[in-house]
């Protein structure tokens, strides 16, 4: 199989950007919805992959986007979470009793005041 551009592409600037360059893999699936790429890196090099708030992906997208364009197909990326990272963050629930004392102690520091 032929190494289609989009692919020679974003293995070319994710190669450019990480210390780990031997670690980049691209894996390349086409169905009825377009192209997807799907990359892994190593965990160290996940960081100037995604960017300061995901700029850097979202950049990497929008050129992968205009490669598509040119050669008439719809190009996604998928980055790959390496083993070990830090994934989402979990969500913190505060319970029902936490929000009320904090309201009972506002109203308790009102009533002082007066």
């Amino acid at each position: 199989m032929a190494v289609e551009q989009d692919e020679k592409f974003l293995e070319f600037v994710v190669k450019s950007i990480v210390d780990n360059p031997d670690d980049v893999k691209i894996e390349r699936k086409v169905d009825e919805m377009g192209v997807l790429l799907t990359l892994k890196v190593n965990s160290k090099d996940m960081g100037q992959v995604v960017g300061r708030e995901g700029n850097t992906a979202k950049s990497i997208r929008s050129l992968l986007r205009i490669v598509g364009i040119k050669h008439n197909a719809r190009v996604n990326l998928k980055i790959d979470e390496p083993d070990g990272g830090r994934g989402p963050k979990p969500r913190e629930e505060k319970s029902a009793d936490t929000n009320l004392g904090s309201v009972n102690k506002v109203i308790e520091d009102i009533k002082d005041v007066e």
